[in-house]
């Protein structure tokens, strides 16, 4: 993927096997934990490229999160600022070559970045 491109979207849940059930049965996702990730299954569309997680729903993550990817954080997230917006989320490791940050536009919409590659196979 590209910067700018859409890369993945969290769904807050509260019942994670619900979760898996209704979406899989809905839109036919393969939904799956992948080692080090334990509590947090991931969604594959059948098209085998959109994707995501069943995320635990918390105060302040009640609304689906689309994650954007980009070539840097840290300049994303001065950007960011330098715009208006508001960093909710500095950069945080996911794997050793991943990082993910959130940030909240003019709107109070919340996004997240995302800038590595991240392999669960």
């Amino acid at each position: 993927m590209a910067h700018g491109d859409i890369t993945h979207i969290d769904i807050p849940v509260g019942d994670t096997d619900r979760a898996r059930t209704f979406y899989s049965g809905l839109f036919g996702w393969d939904i799956a934990e992948a080692p080090g990730f334990e509590g947090y299954p991931m969604w594959r569309a059948p098209n085998q490229i959109s994707g995501g997680g069943l995320a635990p729903r918390e105060e302040g993550f009640t609304s689906p999160r689309s994650y954007v990817e980009v070539d840097s954080i840290e300049e994303s997230l001065a950007q960011v600022e330098a715009l208006g917006g508001k960093v909710l989320m500095g950069r945080s490791q996911i794997s050793p070559t991943s990082w993910w940050a959130v940030f909240e536009d003019l709107d109070g919409n919340r996004l997240g970045l995302y800038e590595g590659v991240t392999t669960m196979d």
